[in-house]
């Protein structure tokens, strides 16, 4: 099992993983279709996105949480 501190570091790397591929996948298929090359280039905008997406949601995901906290009351 991995040690709780790297809970946040844990949840950045699978979340961004998901979204950028995800939304690169979407963003491949708009922009050149579905083809013979269509999984190459979007494996590599994946592999483009897919750091990018992990630092920002490392940088800013307790700042957004902060965030959403003000804007949600607590449960009773």
């Amino acid at each position: 099992m991995i040690p709780a501190r790297y809970a946040r570091a844990l949840f950045s790397l699978i979340m961004s993983g998901l979204m950028s591929c995800v939304v690169t996948g979407i963003a491949t298929v708009k922009a050149i279709g579905f083809g013979t090359s269509t999984a190459g280039d979007w494996m590599a905008s994946w592999a483009f996105s897919w750091p990018i997406a992990f630092t920002v949601i490392l940088l800013f995901g307790p700042s957004v949480q902060r965030f959403v906290n003000r804007l949600v009351r607590p449960q009773d």
